[in-house]
């Protein structure tokens, strides 16, 4: 009996040569570390060292977070990523309005420097890889970090780590975006060519397609869309007067990893084939990193159940290991009760033990690529390349991401297969253990973590006195030249640099670029 994947495509019982028919090994596959880097993007892969170990992680102020990745670091994580509360991802500061009730709660609250400081603290910037979970305003979070480094004597050309930075998904599944995608874009551009010159051992992007599967994308639909969005973010530089191998080689991208096992290594395989081919084929790159689908990778949150949620512990290793075998350079595991609320400081050590154990305790690392050549997994590789395809081309024919967006294309596509999954779980079709199959009659008490509900206050007075204690005079005036250089064609990032020095806060910044780019207003096509 035939089985379909989660994009739809054939799962044949047996697989044998007739099934790669007109397959050349050559084209398709090459070396480890070689065009088109169908079997990973460096010629030893994990056999030279294991991929980074980074563990997402962020919760109400600045001391708590910091607390926590002193412990990471302890137990062996060897990138951090941080993540940030819903008002800092919207540009708002803690003591907005809007913001009552969301401070500290799904990541750390940054308003100013002032956190900044407190959020690294102790924390040797020189020798940690951190990733930024930021996007709208990706631009002043990274410009904190810089000023951060500085103060502790780090030069710029010693950072190393990734902003998200990647505001069109926004618009397609999440939602946190601030501007039109016009002005959302240009910050983009002048975030690659400030990079380029100051920091430039940052990733300035990473592409997500995560979220997007989140939302209920297929793994074809997933990098089709992703990788979209990435051609899109080429083409606005290229535009801007930059030359693609001068920012390309920066570009990283993100993805989920689910429990679907073979699709999933199936899926990365494609993914960096097609952009292996779209970089030197579209943009002519030549630099071979300008070539390479660099990508981290996080766990499939949306396939943890509240539901016996030690089960997840299951769920997690295995698609850990999809990860693993599909080529990740970065990884995150996330917890087994992230269902239910924020991990403990034990499930978030359980999760770093399970790729420590993927990595030390099994031969997962002893070979290059594993699966090259297998049957199953080359023509499931195939399969998800055409389908990727096809949907790039529609999107080509919408007049691109961004006029695709602007349509409600890649939305509507990703809520018909969300609609198809839910179906299919409330039938029962689809099996989730613990839910709709070989589930208890009671479940066993669990204690998640609790967010200190007074954490809003005392943000709220922390940025009290940050204003009454600064030059008002310096902050307007850095204020103003952002606002000048916004509406001109300068780069905005220093004058932003400058404000954030002044001790401008991150909600002015944002607020002070909203004056003269508006703020994104879906329309009814999204």
């Amino acid at each position: 009996m035939t089985r379909q994947s989660e994009s739809g495509l054939p799962i044949e019982p047996v697989y044998g040569p007739d099934a790669l028919t007109g397959w050349d090994p050559a084209e398709r596959l090459g070396e480890p570390g070689s065009y088109p880097y169908t079997r990973g993007v460096h010629p030893t892969m994990y056999t030279g060292r294991p991929w980074t170990m980074r563990q997402y992680a962020g919760f109400g102020t600045a001391a708590e977070s910091n607390a926590r990745y002193q412990r990471l670091i302890a137990h062996g994580t060897t990138g951090l990523s941080v993540a940030f509360d819903l008002p800092t991802q919207m540009g708002h500061d803690s003591d907005a309005p809007i913001a009552h009730g969301e401070v500290g709660r799904v990541g750390v609250a940054i308003d100013s420097l002032d956190d900044m400081r407190v959020l690294f603290d102790g924390i040797p910037l020189d020798r940690v890889s951190t990733s930024m979970t930021i996007n709208a305003p990706a631009a002043p979070l990274l410009l904190l970090y810089r000023l951060v480094a500085e103060e502790q004597g780090v030069p710029a050309d010693r950072l190393t780590g990734t902003i998200q930075n990647d505001v069109l998904k926004e618009y397609i599944a999440r939602g946190t975006y601030i501007f039109p995608p016009g002005p959302s874009l240009r910050l983009v551009a002048d975030t690659f060519q400030y990079c380029r010159r100051e920091i430039p051992r940052w990733n300035t992007i990473s592409v997500s397609g995560y979220h997007m599967a989140e939302a209920g994308a297929t793994p074809a639909q997933e990098i089709a869309f992703t990788l979209a969005n990435g051609i899109e973010y080429v083409r606005t530089a290229v535009a801007a007067g930059m030359e693609v191998d001068d920012f390309a080689p920066r570009v990283s991208f993100f993805f989920v990893a689910r429990t679907t096992l073979l699709e999933e290594i199936a899926k990365f395989r494609a993914a960096r084939r097609i952009w292996a081919r779209v970089m030197r084929e579209e943009f002519g790159a030549r630099n071979p990193k300008s070539l390479m689908l660099r990508f981290h990778t996080q766990t499939a949150g949306v396939q943890l159940t509240a539901q016996q949620p030690e089960v997840n512990l299951v769920r997690v290793t295995v698609q850990a290991l999809a990860a693993v075998l599909g080529g990740t350079q970065s990884l995150h595991t996330n917890s087994f009760d992230e269902a239910i609320a924020l991990p403990t400081e034990k499930s978030a050590r359980l999760a770093l033990r399970t790729q420590q154990v993927l990595a030390y305790e099994t031969d997962v690392t002893a070979t290059v690529d594993p699966f090259a050549g297998s049957y199953a997994i080359e023509r499931l590789t195939d399969g998800i390349e055409d389908e990727t395809l096809a949907l790039l081309r529609r999107v080509q024919e919408l007049g691109g991401a961004v006029a695709a967006i602007e349509q409600g294309f890649q939305k509507r596509e990703i809520e018909r297969s969300a609609y198809r999954i839910a179906r299919e779980t409330d039938s029962g079709e689809r099996v989730v253990v613990g839910v709709n199959r070989y589930a208890l009659d009671a479940e066993e008490p669990y204690e998640p973590l609790r967010v200190d509900p007074g954490i809003e206050a005392r943000q709220c007075e922390r940025l009290a006195a940050l204003r009454a204690g600064r030059d008002r005079a310096a902050v307007a005036g850095a204020l103003d030249a952002l606002r000048t250089a916004a509406g001109g064609t300068a780069n905005v990032l220093p004058p932003m640099k400058e404000a954030l020095r002044a001790l401008a806060t991150v909600g002015e910044v944002c607020g002070a670029l909203r004056e003269v780019w508006g703020s994104h207003v879906p329309t009814d096509t999204f």
